[in-house]
């Protein structure tokens, strides 16, 4: 056998990318790409706010956090889960701004999708907007019973819509 400094040089590299192939394939299984997760504290009792993205950035100066691409947020004090392309969290203002498909759900059932929607936490008020020529998007869970605790009577039926001329 031949020492490695007498080895021509593409003997050298071969023997290089063999050890490298097995060590680049062993590093992609055991550590897969990940998105990247923040967790955001609330100024009441500090209640955690966790946004996981493609990429985030934290603006330390104004305290907004901005999150693109396969936004997802969980917001369990406000029983939130919220998906969209971009999102924006604004500690100063306690306010969340969500953009490109949003879809927002609150335990219970109840869903909002848009294009946009911003949140306000502490008046617990969204207000949402569509794409152009789009409609947004609400369901609203309501219980159906009177306050003896029985079911009330359904609704009547309701003529259908005529075409307007």
């Amino acid at each position: 056998m031949m020492p490695c400094y007498q080895l021509p040089i593409s003997q050298i590299r071969r023997f290089g990318l063999a050890l490298m192939l097995p060590a680049a394939l062993l590093g992609t299984f055991a550590f897969p790409t990940q998105v990247q997760t923040a967790t955001a504290q609330t100024s009441q009792a500090n209640r955690p706010l966790t946004i996981r993205a493609d990429v985030q950035e934290y603006d330390a100066k104004n305290q907004v956090i901005t999150a693109r691409g396969n936004v997802q947020m969980l917001y369990p004090s406000r029983q939130l889960q919220a998906t969209s392309a971009q999102a924006q969290y604004f500690s100063k203002e306690r306010r969340i701004d969500f953009s490109g498909n949003v879809y927002i759900l609150q335990q219970g059932g109840n869903s909002i999708r848009a294009e946009k929607v911003t949140y306000l936490i502490d008046e617990g008020r969204f207000v949402a907007l569509p794409q152009s020529n789009r409609q947004v998007e609400s369901i609203y869970m309501i219980e159906e019973s009177n306050n003896s605790g029985q079911t009330a009577t359904p609704a009547p039926q309701t003529p259908p819509l005529k075409p307007s001329n």
